[in-house]
């Protein structure tokens, strides 16, 4: 999954500054219900990657059955959040 065709297919536009927040709570909506229908443990993961990027993220226990997963997700939040504070 390429990030910039993720938000084109979502919110469409690649600039996020443009888009109106009831288009961005949309967006999000829309990318939940994917995620939520999505079978490919490594979409899930883009696709929740990308929510969690932008505020929308469900918990971690709603969207993955397997702990491995769920670490993974775990991992990638501590990641994002030391580069928050760089």
């Amino acid at each position: 999954m390429d990030f910039d065709d993720q938000l084109q297919r979502y919110f469409g536009t690649t600039d996020l500054s443009s888009v109106h927040p009831e288009a961005m709570n949309a967006g999000l909506e829309r990318m939940r219900v994917d995620l939520g229908l999505e079978t490919d443990s490594g979409r899930r993961f883009a696709l929740w990657a990308v929510l969690y990027m932008l505020g929308g993220a469900p918990e971690l226990e709603s969207s993955f059955k397997d702990e491995a997963d769920r670490n993974s997700a775990r991992d990638f939040m501590d990641l994002m959040d030391r580069a928050q504070d760089q």
